[in-house]
C-alpha cells in the first residue's frame, strides 16, 4: 500500500471534520466544558460506521480555534510576529479519538484561510501573503504533534482557495511547508466551485484532494477531465449545508456517479464540508446513511 492508499478498503468513509457541539453536564464538565462534546462526536462517528473519524473539532470555529493559541494574534487582529503555539492545539482531543477508533485524521485550518480570517494591525506584515507563510511555519509544530499522536492522515482545510481571493502560488508554498514537514499522508480540503482554480489546486503536493460534489455537481464534470496523478479523492456526496437528511438511495446514486468517473479504489466517501452547523440528529443520520450507501455500492462492485 503506497502512502496515497493508506486505507485498504474500497469506498472507505470519512468526515471533513467538524461535528455539532453537544455539551455535557456534571462535575467533569466544570473542568472541561467541551470534553463531553468530543466524546459525543467521536461516539456518533463510530456509531454511524465512519472508517476514518475526526475529533469533531468542537472547540470553536476553524479560524479562532487555531489563532487564539498563536502568539502574535489577539482576537482577530495580528499584532506582532506569528509564533508557534506554546503547546499542541488539537492533539489532546485527537488522542482521545485515537483511543476509541483505529483510524483518525488530524485537521489543521490552512495558512491562507487563517490569514484571510485575520486583520493586519502591525507593520510586521505588508500583506496576507507574508502572513500566510509565517502561519504555515507556526502550524508545522501542530502538524508534527498530530503525527506523533498517531493520526492516519493529516488534513489541511483551505476553503478560501476556491474564492479567488487568496494568492494560489503562496497558498501552495504555505501548504507544502506543512506537508513536507511530516511523513504521514496528507489531504487538502477545498469546498466551493473549483471552476476557476482547479488546475492550480491540482499542482499542490498532497496525497488526497477533498472537494464537494453534492452541492457542486459541476466539480465532478471538470475534475473528470483532469488527471489526479495517482492521488486519492475525498468525494463529498452529502450536503452539509442543509438539515434535510438525504436517503441512502439518494446518496448511493451520487456515489455511483463518482464511480462512473473514477476508480472506486481512489475514492474516500465523505460529506461536502463540516457538520458543525447541523443538529446532532441531522449530522448523525447524514453520516449513517452515507456509510450505508457506500456499503451498498461496495457490495455491488
Amino acid at each position: 500500500m503506497s502512502k496515497s492508499y493508506f486505507i485498504n478498503k474500497v469506498l472507505a468513509t470519512t468526515v471533513v471534520g467538524s461535528y455539532p457541539v453537544v455539551k455535557g453536564s456534571g462535575l467533569k464538565s466544570l473542568f472541561d466544558p467541551l470534553h463531553a462534546a468530543v466524546e459525543t462526536a467521536v461516539a456518533d462517528q463510530i456509531g454511524a460506521g465512519i472508517d476514518i473519524i475526526s475529533d469533531g473539532q468542537v472547540r470553536g470555529d476553524m479560524i479562532g480555534a487555531f489563532t487564539a493559541q498563536l502568539p502574535g494574534v489577539k482576537g482577530q487582529e495580528v499584532t506582532g510576529k506569528i509564533q508557534p503555539a506554546a503547546g499542541p492545539i488539537t492533539a489532546a482531543d485527537t488522542k482521545y479519538a485515537i483511543s476509541k477508533a483505529p483510524k483518525v485524521k488530524g485537521i489543521i485550518t490552512g495558512p491562507s484561510t487563517l490569514a484571510h480570517g485575520l486583520h493586519l494591525n502591525t507593520p510586521m506584515y505588508r500583506n496576507k501573503e507574508e502572513l500566510a507563510l509565517d502561519l504555515a511555519a507556526a502550524l508545522i509544530v501542530e502538524a508534527k504533534s498530530l503525527e506523533s499522536a498517531g493520526v492516519t492522515l493529516l488534513q489541511i482545510d483551505e476553503p478560501i482557495l476556491s474564492t479567488g481571493i487568496a494568492d494560489l502560488a503562496i497558498g501552495k508554498q504555505a501548504v507544502e511547508m506543512i506537508t513536507a514537514s511530516v511523513r504521514i499522508p496528507t489531504c487538502m480540503h477545498v469546498c466551493g466551485n473549483l471552476g476557476n482554480v482547479l488546475d492550480e489546486i491540482l499542482k499542490f503536493n498532497v496525497n488526497v484532494l477533498d472537494f464537494e460534489f453534492s452541492k457542486n455537481q459541476a466539480n465532478l464534470d471538470i475534475l473528470s477531465r483532469r488527471d489526479l496523478a495517482g492521488r486519492m479523492l475525498g468525494y463529498g456526496c452529502v450536503d452539509s449545508s442543509s438539515e434535510e437528511v438525504e436517503t441512502v438511495h439518494e446518496i448511493k446514486k451520487r456515489i455511483e456517479k463518482g464511480v462512473e468517473y473514477f476508480d472506486p479504489k481512489i475514492l474516500l466517501i465523505d460529506p461536502d464540508c463540516g457538520m458543525r452547523m447541523r443538529s446532532r440528529e441531522s449530522a448523525y443520520w447524514k453520516l449513517k446513511n452515507m456509510c450505508d450507501a457506500a456499503k451498498e455500492v461496495r457490495i455491488a462492485l
